[in-house]
């Protein structure tokens, strides 16, 4: 294994949630990362936790691989950020055709982050999950991004880093069916059912932070393109066992 160790950038939502048990799959030790950038969905911070507990006491397979969490205080990215992700705003379209879910910079910076910390911790790979197919258009999430900061931060720190991004190219759907998978690799009751469960009940991808409804796919507003997304992927992935919404 050319990198045996990794450090996923995980917020506490599904992608990341997925990202993760791609890693304990592949990797033999695996510490994560989370950000506090005064993100108006600050749930997230909670349930990441949440997720980690419910992981470690599920899947024996990956519990000796799941090392240390680290919560980094980036405070002054919501101070330099006029969006809805960061201010008490409505969602909508911008100009420029982006959302103003758009934080400028954050998967830049984020991975700067960890790069730094992957170094000081002996880490090779940076696991993320952004992605190109199921997205806002967000310009930080291409792969052609990826690929730059992967070569920026190697010379940067004269250290070879690998950017892994499991969910590059595939969408929603997709997400839920690699979850399912990868959780039939975890040595969990229930196989791959237990992870797409675990996903469902404790992680968070709302942007507006709303977990006091319940839906078949989660926790949300319900309205939000986060949640509409997720909503979308578990309808396409399995509609025939998808419960009805609480709407």
């Amino acid at each position: 294994m050319t990198h045996p160790s990794a450090l996923v950038l995980f917020s506490g939502g599904q992608d990341s949630t997925t990202c993760l048990a791609h890693a304990l799959t592949r990797y033999q030790r695996v510490e994560t990362i989370g950000f506090d950038y005064g993100q108006r969905h600050h749930v997230e911070l909670q349930q990441r936790q949440v997720v980690l507990r419910a992981l470690r006491a599920r899947f024996p397979a990956w519990r000796q691989r799941l090392g240390e969490d680290h919560v980094i205080d980036m405070a002054v990215l919501g101070q330099v950020s006029e969006t809805s992700l960061t201010r008490d705003m409505a969602i909508e379209l911008e100009r420029s055709g982006l959302p103003n879910t758009f934080v400028p910079g954050r998967n830049l910076v984020f991975l700067t982050f960890a790069g730094a910390l992957a170094y000081r911790r002996g880490l090779q790979a940076l696991v993320t999950g952004v992605c190109e197919t199921d997205y806002s258009g967000y310009p930080d999430c291409r792969d052609d991004t990826m690929k730059a900061m992967q070569i920026a931060l190697s010379l940067g720190m004269d250290r070879r880093f690998l950017v892994d991004t499991p969910l590059m190219w595939i969408d929603k759907a997709a997400t839920w069916q690699l979850a399912h998978d990868l959780g039939q690799q975890g040595d969990a009751a229930g196989g791959g059912d237990a992870l797409v469960e675990l996903i469902v009940e404790h992680s968070h991808t709302c942007y507006t932070g709303d977990r006091s409804r319940r839906h078949a796919w989660g926790y949300g507003c319900g309205t939000c393109p986060a949640c509409q997304l997720r909503a979308q992927g578990w309808a396409r992935w399995r509609p025939s066992r998808a419960a009805p919404s609480s709407d």
